[in-house]
């Protein structure tokens, strides 16, 4: 019972006070291709450095509820010897981890992938709580195309996540659930809509077969918006309204909370996206919504910073100045202005 109300608790906390999560957990690989295009060397000590950056970003904590981070960077240290997660702690954030091992070709199915990671899960999970984390993510990937996705793409990776959940529960860590339907494509909204109110009420149905405590866990989907290649491009209203519609009816009450991605979005329309999705609904929801953006919180500190030393101030301001416009998007205050001002 203990255990069951610290999940609660942290779900909430992870929620709470109009914050959301910053997502610092990109995969090497990932990382290096970043740093490669703004010519930063692709280096252990080079990323080691940029999230150092990101995490002793001043007062970061009065918007950011907790940061998910990578196997190499939970293991990493400031300059000065301490634990990233001793840093992230103190500052009052929570440290989250990623645990899946990427997305993988999915045999039989071209085209498709199932992520991986849920060997050794249970082992590495009880390290990680040791460390002190407190919460963890998986991340599935669900392409839209002709004939895709496939009805055993989507069921094969629901129940990933639903296994992933239940092994992280056991271990006392929240997980954030992430199945997200891609936005690479010419589908259009109503398409974009039916896929992902398929897909979660899939892994809803898988999460109450493997017994996860729904309150006990941060849900963090796609918005519903048109491929990025559709003729046919939303309004910040017409995504606000499919989005929370298709939530409505695949998203139970129970859930603490749902944590958008940024998935690729330009960082300012992932944020008037979210504030218009709260000026519209807020008080209607019976769930808050929030924000688990990587890209669209890092990528403007990333390309004010490019590896030098005597930006990382400006950097640090960037990266504070975005999560303060996303928690202003979820008290639906968020407006251009706060972009003028802080570019003036």
């Amino acid at each position: 019972m203990m255990r069951k109300q610290t999940l609660i608790d942290t779900a909430r906390t992870l929620v709470a006070d109009d914050k959301g999560l910053l997502a610092m957990d990109e995969s090497n690989p990932t990382c290096n291709k970043r740093f490669a295009q703004l010519d930063i060397p692709q280096t252990e000590e080079a990323r080691r450095t940029w999230r150092e950056l990101i995490i002793t970003t001043p007062n970061l904590s009065d918007s950011i509820s907790g940061a998910i981070l990578y196997d190499e960077t939970v293991r990493q240290h400031h300059k000065d010897g301490t634990p990233f997660v001793k840093i992230l702690i103190d500052a009052g954030i929570i440290p989250g981890i990623k645990v899946d091992t990427g997305a993988k070709a999915m045999a039989g199915h071209p085209r498709e992938k199932i992520t991986e990671g849920l060997d050794g899960l249970r082992e590495r999970l009880a390290e990680y709580a040791q460390m002190g984390i407190r919460f963890a993510k998986w991340r599935a990937v669900i392409a839209m195309d002709a004939g895709i996705p496939s009805r055993a793409c989507i069921e094969a990776n629901a129940q990933a996540l639903a296994r992933y959940a239940a092994l992280c529960q056991e271990a006392g860590l929240v997980p954030v659930v992430e199945p997200e339907v891609l936005m690479n494509g010419a589908h259009t909204l109503a398409q974009c809509s039916k896929v992902t109110e398929e897909v979660l009420r899939t892994v809803f149905d898988q999460l109450y077969i493997q017994g996860v405590m729904l309150e006990g866990m941060i849900l963090k989907p796609n918005m519903v918006a048109p491929g990025i290649t559709c003729s046919q491009q939303a309004t910040m209203d017409e995504v606000a309204d499919a989005t929370v519609n298709c939530l409505l009816r695949a998203v139970p009450a129970a859930v603490p909370g749902i944590a958008f991605l940024s998935g690729g979005q330009a960082a300012e329309v992932a944020t008037a996206r979210l504030n218009a999705m709260n000026a519209r609904f807020k008080s209607q929801l019976p769930w808050a919504l929030a924000f688990s953006f990587a890209r669209a919180i890092q990528q403007p500190a990333l390309d004010m910073w490019i590896g030098k030393p005597d930006h990382v101030m400006a950097a640090q301001h960037v990266l504070y100045h975005r999560a303060k416009c996303n928690q202003a998007a979820r008290r639906s205050q968020y407006d251009v202005k706060m972009e003028e001002d802080a570019q003036a």
